[in-house]
């Protein structure tokens, strides 16, 4: 095959070919379309035109030899070829082209939603999510056809990629197979000489990638401005850039307004008071098969969820939030990354402590976010004797350890206020956290 034609984009050979007057260009996989636009089979069809037609005019041959490409009924790989020509039917000018998110179906059929796309979503037969190996949050991406009479969603034709690559035939193993371990790297966060927060996070309670983080607050505690903040921390804590999703359940509209805007590096997936208990259920299990995904492609990506007093009061059930709070772990295998989960238990009203009893014991890192502070515009409204972190031993050396401990113990003994008014004395008279653990 010609190696410049390796080299260029699907975009581009799909240029290429409506140059070359190839039909149905759009329903071929790129090795087709690659020894179609070939010198050698070009030669070969050109000569087969001068036989069929004197006039040079190769309207009708065109769409005779297009068996090969088109309908592909004489072609190899029949199975899978006439099933792409089965969905896709019609003109190429009927097709067009869409990239979103798989959510597979109980039986096995699959819709692909995405902003730009149809709002009932592209409709992916059980064939084709079986044969490329499909799971419910793969970003999918491939050329679609028009709905038929009586059918309710447009098709995927094909599928052209799976998270931004070809489809492979032995694809890596599946989240829940892969080996949960302690989690041991920090996640840096960026945090200027003034930015009380987040070097206050980085005292009292240090991120690690696959930390289950649980966020206890209490109303009017400045969560949500607490949550904004640590967000925009973690997402610019590394040159690159930590992927940061925040869910949002049953949250007032205008706040997902404000997260939106005032958040724009992030990515918010919204479930919105407006909408039922079991919409809000999917979109939250949409956003978690989606991390999981990144993580089995080797990403490390963290999950804001606020919050799971809200989520479990969407299932109707307190315990179904902890197999969702579980998620969060480090990955050993190398081709592997992880899952952060810091999420929000709402404390202080009737019913909030069954969500708190059903995730207790399973975080390994815990903040909390006190009223009264917050009232007394402390800020952050954090209780320092309450904040804590599990096996910190991995994640810090031990200097750092015994500077924490001796800061710590300086706190333990005041009250909330006073300890929280001495973290803000301490951190504003240092210009990073490395000197002020130095001076303890």
């Amino acid at each position: 095959m010609d190696t410049e034609l390796e080299d260029k984009s699907l975009a581009q050979l799909h240029e290429l070919a409506g140059n070359a007057g190839i039909d149905g260009f759009r329903r071929l996989r790129r090795d087709e379309l690659i020894s179609k636009l070939s010198g050698s089979e070009a030669k070969t069809e050109n000569k087969r035109d001068s036989g069929r037609s004197g006039n040079g005019s190769g309207g009708s041959s065109r769409r005779r030899r297009n068996r090969g490409g088109g309908d592909r009924s004489g072609s190899g790989s029949k199975g899978r070829e006439r099933s792409s020509s089965k969905d896709s039917g019609g003109d190429d000018s009927d097709l067009s082209e869409i990239t979103g998110e798989l959510d597979v179906l109980p039986r096995g059929s699959g819709l692909i939603k995405a902003d730009d796309g149809p709002e009932a979503g592209v409709y992916v037969s059980p064939a084709q999510i079986r044969r490329c190996q499909l799971r419910a949050g793969d970003k999918v991406s491939g050329p679609v056809r028009p709905a038929r009479r009586g059918e309710r969603r447009p098709s995927l034709v094909r599928v052209e990629t799976v998270n931004g690559e070809p489809p492979q035939d032995d694809r890596a193993p599946a989240f829940d197979a892969l080996t949960p371990i302690a989690p041991h790297r920090h996640i840096p966060l960026k945090a200027e000489k003034d930015d009380i927060l987040a070097r206050s996070v980085d005292l009292l309670a240090p991120l690690a990638f696959g930390q289950r983080v649980l966020v206890e607050a209490q109303p009017r505690s400045g969560r949500t401005s607490f949550l904004r903040a640590l967000a925009m921390s973690i997402a610019h804590g590394t040159e690159d850039g930590t992927d940061v999703t925040v869910l949002l359940v049953d949250e007032r509209p205008e706040e997902v307004t404000a997260w939106t805007r005032e958040v724009p590096d992030v990515e918010i997936a919204a479930a919105p008071a407006d909408l039922g208990a079991h919409e809000q259920v999917h979109i939250a299990e949409r956003a978690l098969s989606r991390v999981k995904r990144q993580a089995e492609a080797g990403e490390d990506v963290v999950i804001i969820v606020d919050s799971l007093t809200r989520l479990g009061a969407a299932y109707g059930d307190p315990g179904a939030v902890k197999p969702f709070f579980g998620t969060g772990r480090e990955l050993e295998e190398e081709s592997a990354g992880s899952v952060t989960v810091i999420a929000t238990a709402l404390w202080g009203s009737p019913g909030d402590q069954a969500v708190m009893d059903a995730v207790h014991t399973t975080e390994n890192a815990t903040i909390r976010l006190d009223s009264e502070l917050a009232a007394a515009g402390v800020k952050p409204s954090l209780d320092v004797k309450s904040c804590a972190i599990s096996g910190q031993e991995a994640v810090l050396n031990e200097n750092e350890i015994d500077a924490l401990r001796r800061l710590r113990a300086e706190l333990g003994e005041m009250d909330a206020a006073p300890a929280a008014a001495r973290l803000v004395e301490l951190i504003g008279g240092s210009d990073n956290n490395e000197d002020l653990l130095a001076k303890l």
